[in-house]
């Protein structure tokens, strides 16, 4: 076996650097200079005696081999990663750190209540968040960027395990005095197509809210789109339409100081299931458990 293997440092600055597709911006997330990080890449590539990477001034583009590296890189250091959490899962439960993703549709709204009870009944635990839509957040999973992610489900997760939090319906918003505002609840024959207001891509939300009408040509029809709750909200608020808002974030007073109204969605599957997501057979399953009977318990 060869003494010259590559170190883990070497193997994040290069994974980094992929990510980044920059120099700088890929020195930044590793808290390194520029010079350290291509420093590093550079021994990384001596040490194996090939090109990873074709430099120019405004270009960086791995080569062909360098991508099957990265590939193999992302493995190497989900394992090392899991060699660190098999030890920590060894001591006492919900302590050190821990990598948590939300998704920008449920950060806002369950974390302001969750976060200070952790903090006083989990002392020991460093939670370190991260706001991302759901595809970027089981990319971080599944590349070791994050240990558990919490987001709405169905979605494709890859290979996962997880545990239910709970069941977030969803509302129709509208204006208040819409001449279409019922007074109970709305079934998806009643949302105008032509005036529905939705999440730009990215969010799962919107999948869930289109899947749970059985409509598909509401997204075809949607006018307008938004980059969060908030936003749609206000749009609302101000006469350009209608929405789908979820149980959780009403209940959270996203309506607080607005005239729009909300009503619950009449259909076959009017709910999204909040989960906590980690690896499949991460040494920290247990702990993540723990972490979700926490998160029911807010």
């Amino acid at each position: 076996m060869s003494t010259y293997l590559p170190t883990i440092k070497q193997l994040q600055y290069l994974v980094a650097l992929h990510e980044a597709g920059h120099f700088g911006r890929a020195a930044e997330a590793s808290f390194v200079s520029q010079s350290t990080l291509s420093a590093g890449i550079r021994e990384l590539e001596t040490l194996l005696g090939v090109t990873l990477v074709e430099r120019s001034r405004r270009v960086v583009r791995f080569t062909p081999l360098g991508e099957q590296v990265v590939s193999k890189a992302h493995k190497l250091l989900r394992e090392a990663e899991e060699l660190s959490e098999l030890v920590q899962a060894s001591g006492k439960p919900l302590s050190g750190e821990l990598r948590l993703s939300v998704i920008p549709t449920i950060a806002p709204f369950l974390l302001p209540k969750m976060l200070p009870r952790l903090r006083k009944e989990r002392p020991a635990l460093k939670l370190y968040l991260r706001e991302e839509t759901s595809a970027d957040a089981i990319e971080s999973l599944h590349h070791g960027r994050c240990d558990c992610v919490l987001l709405a489900l169905p979605f494709a997760t890859g290979d996962v395990e997880y545990e239910h939090i709970a069941d977030d319906r969803l509302y129709v918003a509208f204006p208040k005095g819409a001449p279409t505002d019922p007074p109970d609840s709305v079934p998806p024959s009643m949302i105008d197509e032509g005036h529905l207001l939705l999440l730009e891509d990215g969010h799962c939300l919107k999948e869930h809210a289109l899947a749970a009408c059985n409509r598909p040509e509401l997204n075809a029809s949607a006018t307008m789109i938004g980059t969060s709750l908030h936003t749609l909200v206000q749009m609302v608020d101000n006469g350009l339409g209608m929405t789908m808002l979820p149980q959780m974030a009403i209940e959270a007073g996203i309506l607080a100081g607005t005239e729009v109204n909300a009503r619950p969605l009449e259909a076959a599957n009017p709910t999204r299931q909040i989960a906590l997501v980690w690896r499949k057979a991460s040494p920290r399953a247990e702990e993540f458990r723990l972490l979700a009977e926490e998160l029911r318990a807010g």
